[in-house]
């Protein structure tokens, strides 16, 4: 158990270094952020300052080498545009992006999985058929057409719920909903795929000879032994959430780390790109060692070594 942990934390480490020199690389493919700083009039030599100032006019080399040196020690510079550590900010709008993407996740699992059983359970019959048209639509319905009708419908039409911004309960419903119908269209799908394996075993019918109510069969022994790919899928889409909630943020201006990143893409703020994209990673990695290291709870009969 020890050694696969440590294996995981070392692969964690070089998904982390890869996805950060991907994003160095990339970044200074997009353009010269001096150039969108300074006004249209500007002199060559402020510009060539400017260059001078940010370490710009640095073989491309010396700056990964720089910037490399500096992450390790979580340092990823000053924010061009806001003239703050990169860093702090990107954490600062974090809670916000947890707080969207948990929510969500949370949604999608209480709709799915009991659709998913009762579709199981059910098969062929008019709640199957309900539940995968409702995975069919859900999957196939992007979150920015989702987030865009919701507002045209709910708050625009009805004025039942503010249209952007970050605040109590009623900010939340609109973004979770948008980012829940996806996930919960897969969740289910895969949910009822899962128990429909494993309603026919031997030893369900075995714990139903013991007496057990029905109830606690496809709850406590069913869905267990079921869960291993619904967990897998939870554990995937998460990170799935956390990227999918840039085009959410956007639409409706939630300040987290996706609306950020966005807006200093195009002010071709490095540092806060650069920062933002290894914390999204860092997460996402993080939560798949987690759902690795809980198979083993949910079958015993996994061995890590």
């Amino acid at each position: 158990m020890l050694s696969y942990t440590l294996r995981k934390l070392l692969h964690t480490a070089f998904v982390a270094l890869g996805v950060v020199t991907l994003a160095f690389c990339a970044l200074r493919l997009s353009g010269d952020p001096a150039a969108t700083m300074l006004p249209g009039d500007a002199s060559v030599e402020e510009l060539q300052a400017l260059r001078h100032a940010l370490g710009l006019d640095q073989s491309l080399p010396t700056q990964y080498l720089r910037f490399l040196t500096s992450a390790v020690q979580g340092d990823f510079g000053l924010s061009f545009r806001h003239q703050q550590p990169a860093l702090a900010l990107v954490l600062e709008r974090l809670p916000a992006t947890l707080e969207l993407a948990l929510a969500s996740l949370s949604l999608s699992v209480v709709i799915a999985i009991p659709l998913g059983i009762l579709a199981a359970l059910y098969r062929g019959r008019l709640c199957d058929a309900a539940a995968m048209a409702f995975a069919v639509v859900g999957q196939a319905t992007p979150y920015f057409w989702m987030g865009i009708m919701l507002i045209l419908v709910v708050s625009v039409e009805l004025r039942w719920l503010p249209t952007s911004g970050r605040g109590g309960l009623d900010h939340l419903i609109m973004p979770a909903v948008t980012m829940a119908t996806h996930l919960a269209a897969s969740l289910a799908r895969l949910t009822r795929t899962s128990m429909l394996e494993v309603l026919g075993q031997n030893y369900l019918n075995t714990a139903r000879a013991k007496g057990l109510s029905e109830r606690r069969v496809i709850w406590t022994h069913a869905l267990k032994n079921a869960a291993i790919p619904i967990t897998t899928l939870i554990g995937v889409q998460f990170g799935t959430l956390l990227g999918g909630s840039i085009v959410t943020e956007m639409i409706f201006a939630w300040p987290g780390v996706g609306r950020l990143a966005v807006q200093s893409i195009f002010a071709r703020d490095y540092p806060v790109v650069q920062a933002s994209v290894f914390v999204l990673a860092l997460t996402f990695v993080t939560i798949n060692l987690a759902v690795d290291l809980l198979y083993g709870w949910l079958d015993p009969r996994i061995r890590y070594e």
